[in-house]
Formats: C-alpha cells, structure tokens, sequence
C-alpha cells in the first residue's frame, strides 16, 4: 500500500538522520580516547589531528547534513504521508454514505411494499434516497478519479527528494573520505597493517607479565 510504504520510507529516513549523528559522535569519543593513548608516544601528532579531522566532520555533518536533509528529504516525505489521514477520512466518508444510502433504499422498499397511510411518507423517502446516492456517487467518483492520480503521482514527488538524498551521502561520504585520508601521512608506510599488529602482540606475548597466573 502506498501509505505503508511512505510511512515506512519517512520513518527510514529519520532514522538514517539519526544514525549518522550517532556515528560521527562516536567518532569524536573514539578520538578523544585514542588520543590520550597517543598523547607521550612519538606519533601523538596524528592522534591530535584525528580528533580534529572527525571533531570537524561532526560539526560540518551537522552544518551541511542536518537542515539541507531536512529541507530536501525528511520534510518533503512528511508531507507526502500528511495526505493518507485526510484520504483515509474520505474513505470511511464514503463508506457511511453508501450505508446511509442502502438504509434509504431499504426504507423505500417497505414502503412499496407496504404502503403508508400517509400518501407523502413514500414520495419523501425517495427525495432523501435520491439525495443519499447523489451524495455517495459524487464522494466515490471524487476518489475514484482521484486516488489513481495520487498513486501515479508518488514517483514523480519522490525522485526529487531521492536525488537529494543521493547528494548528501555522497557529499557526507566524500568528505569523511578526503579528511581521513589525510591522515595516512602519519602511519608508517613500509609496514602492513595486519602485520604490524601481530607482530606488536608477539611482543606483548614475550612479555613476562604477560605470562603469569
């Protein structure tokens, strides 16, 4: 269903948001942490200037990330959704109506089948039975005509703020990516990183305090 999957798609959309703060504010505790880890060591250079490439990242993401996102994607999908009460709301309209009208059908019927000793009983029946289908057949040609659009409608409302979407990550992503990237400058190059840590942990082995108990 439309609504479903809208909702579904705003919901998502929130939570994407969400995620991306909690990670770049992960990021800054993560760096505060390795930072101290590095503040007496030979390379406590590269563990100030990570905290500083994601403490900018993070500020950055909530400068060009969080208003232009919501702008172009959170509020577009909300608006979108806002439409489904006021249909629902015309649905069940709808659905009164046509037991109004069957409740008039049926009261003209027993009059026909019954006369009434009142000789208008019957003509007014028809008049509000008449007025019933009137009001019921002018609600469902109304979404009948109406909900077909609205449905062809979806794509064209939601490539725009996909598009918008698509942007911001890659620029999100772009960003981290030349930030940390220039951090490499302050790892040593002739060594892999895999070996480097078994090799540091051979030495931790070696240890003897390492090997009590």
């Amino acid at each position: 269903m439309p609504k479903s999957k809208s909702e579904k798609l705003h919901k998502e959309a929130k939570r994407y948001l969400d995620s991306l703060r909690a990670m770049t504010a992960a990021q800054v505790r993560i760096a505060e942490t390795v930072e101290h880890f590095y503040e007496d060591s030979e390379n406590a250079l590269g563990g100030a200037k990570y905290k500083q490439t994601v403490e900018r990242l993070d500020a950055e993401c909530r400068t060009y990330l969080d208003d232009p996102y919501r702008h172009t994607v959170l509020e577009p999908l909300g608006r979108f959704c806002a439409y489904f009460p006021d249909i629902n709301d015309s649905i069940k309209r709808r659905q009164k109506k046509l037991l109004d009208y069957d409740a008039m059908r049926s009261k003209v019927r027993k009059l026909v089948d019954k006369p009434s000793d009142d000789p208008n009983k019957l003509p007014r029946a028809e008049a509000q039975a008449n007025e019933s289908r009137e009001l019921y057949n002018s609600l469902n040609t109304q979404l009948v005509t109406e909900l077909p659009k609205l449905i062809d409608l979806r794509v064209p409302f939601i490539d725009p703020t996909f598009e918008a979407l698509v942007k911001i990550q890659l620029k999100f992503c772009q960003e981290s990516y030349d930030g940390l990237s220039s951090l490499q400058q302050y790892f040593p190059k002739d060594k892999h990183a895999d070996g480097q840590v078994e090799e540091v942990l051979q030495q931790m082995r070696d240890l003897a305090i390492c090997g009590m108990g």
